[in-house]
């Protein structure tokens, strides 16, 4: 059985910043051998969902804002700079970079959380289109869409580390 420090090691970032979730799922027995994401997900996102609105929310603001000051300065995580970049977020023109800052500032000041979108898959006009669309849901709807999205990042994550089955 993996240890628990390199369980920790090992996932504690697949949820942004945030191996609490990863220390709670190895110490509440949720994790079992042979490691796949898929149960690896199930037990991660179990201990999320579980977790207080107020640390659900920590994760949330645990992530950048897409093509913000971070991924300027070069302090994206991995996981984040390697995901932004595939999504051609490092590739911004002058005047896309000035939307998504508007936008980040904006949608910021209104849910107090970062906007969160799996990115794979995606290109910048796509992340846009949803940007401009879930800006003007309510607060309660947008905190449960990016803890949906937080999953699905957590879920890609895995997939990338880990065997399906």
């Amino acid at each position: 059985m993996i240890s628990r420090d390199d369980f920790v090691a090992r996932f504690g970032g697949v949820f942004e910043h945030s191996p609490f979730i990863a220390e709670r799922a190895y110490d509440a027995g949720k994790i079992a051998e042979p490691l796949t994401s898929g149960g690896v997900h199930s037990a991660l996102a179990t201990i999320f969902r579980d977790a207080s609105a107020d640390e659900r929310l920590g994760v949330l603001r645990a992530h950048p804002d897409l093509a913000g000051r971070l991924a300027i300065a070069g302090e994206l995580t991995e996981n984040s700079r390697k995901e932004q970049a595939g999504a051609g977020l490092d590739r911004l023109t002058p005047a896309e970079h000035a939307r998504f800052t508007e936008l980040n500032t904006a949608y910021v000041a209104k849910f107090g959380f970062p906007f969160i979108i799996a990115v794979k898959g995606l290109g910048k006009d796509d992340i846009l289109t949803a940007f401009k669309t879930r800006i003007d849901n309510d607060r309660d709807a947008e905190f449960a869409t990016a803890t949906t999205q937080v999953e699905k990042i957590a879920l890609l994550r895995l997939q990338s580390m880990l065997p399906e089955t």
